[in-house]
């Protein structure tokens, strides 16, 4: 796994850095992702892994699934990647893409894993208090878990914050048996 982000990393900058330029992160972001998404399909990765493929063969199939959903320079980046037999890094450098976009735009993502649907007031006077604390925009996702009996799980890339009564319940139990 270290591999792939390690072997990916130049190629999302270089793409960062081109969207940047061109002021279409947005954009780039959703043709990278389109991309991935062609070359996780089973029939295309299978066909994608065959040694009997050129470089310019594999290029000709994403950008003919792909169609108009992809411009010029993704192509290019696809070819890059094809001349290189690394065509299957293209989820981690849309993942890592849209790390740095993130970062750029100083927006973090957070799953929010409650027992209840919340109300529309909760989920924003949350959002609002966790963007001041770490001073960046804040989207919020809702998850749903009735396992959690009560209370909520907030998690925001490898923080977690558990204030659930299954969290307190089980650190109890740990406190207990120790």
């Amino acid at each position: 796994m270290a591999e792939l982000m390690t072997l990916a990393r130049p190629y999302a900058k270089a793409a960062f850095e081109v969207a940047l330029a061109d002021g279409s992160l947005g954009e780039w972001q959703s043709m990278l992702n389109t991309a991935k998404a062609v070359a996780e399909d089973d029939r295309v990765a299978a066909k994608l892994s065959s040694p009997a493929l050129t470089s310019e063969q594999q290029t000709g199939l994403m950008q003919s699934i792909c169609g108009d959903s992809i411009n010029a320079k993704v192509v290019n980046l696809i070819r890059a990647l094809a001349a290189n037999r690394r065509i299957s890094l293209l989820a981690e450098i849309s993942k890592q893409f849209g790390e740095l976009k993130a970062k750029r735009e100083k927006t973090v993502s957070v799953a929010l894993c409650s027992a209840f649907p919340m109300d529309a007031l909760a989920s924003e006077s949350l959002s609002r208090a966790l963007s001041k604390k770490w001073d960046c925009n804040v989207a919020l996702e809702t998850v749903i878990d009735p396992a959690l009996l009560g209370g909520v799980v907030i998690k925001a890339g490898d923080m977690v914050i558990d204030a659930s009564i299954r969290g307190r319940m089980l650190k109890l139990a740990e406190a207990l048996t120790a």
